[in-house]
């Protein structure tokens, strides 16, 4: 079967969360790179809304500036069900840059 894989960027989040994306179905989380573009350490998290209900992936991580953050290494993968919503923010305005991978319906 054939795998759909999706590819979310957003420039410039800041203090109030990005919905990176709503899952419609069961999707996995394969990636998840977050750069701080400011001249000054920044802290972002990383959280899934279910049924308006936070689940934090990471709460506050430091990121240093000019870095970034790989949210997801060793092979780590999120299963997220229809309705889940992917979100960044970050403690300061236009902060971050983030890109997202994910695997789009991965049950039949």
């Amino acid at each position: 079967m054939a795998q759909n894989f999706r590819r979310y960027i957003n420039r410039n989040i800041g203090a109030s969360a990005v919905t990176i994306f709503t899952s419609d179905s069961y999707d996995t989380i394969v990636g998840i790179n977050i750069a701080n573009t400011t001249g000054s350490a920044v802290n972002a998290s990383v959280y899934i809304t279910n049924t308006s209900l936070d689940y934090y992936i990471i709460k506050n991580a430091p990121i240093p500036a000019g870095s970034s953050l790989q949210v997801l290494d060793g092979g780590a993968k999120f299963v997220v069900q229809s309705g889940d919503a992917l979100k960044i923010v970050s403690d300061t305005a236009t902060s971050l840059d983030t890109v997202v991978s994910t695997v789009d319906d991965i049950s039949t």
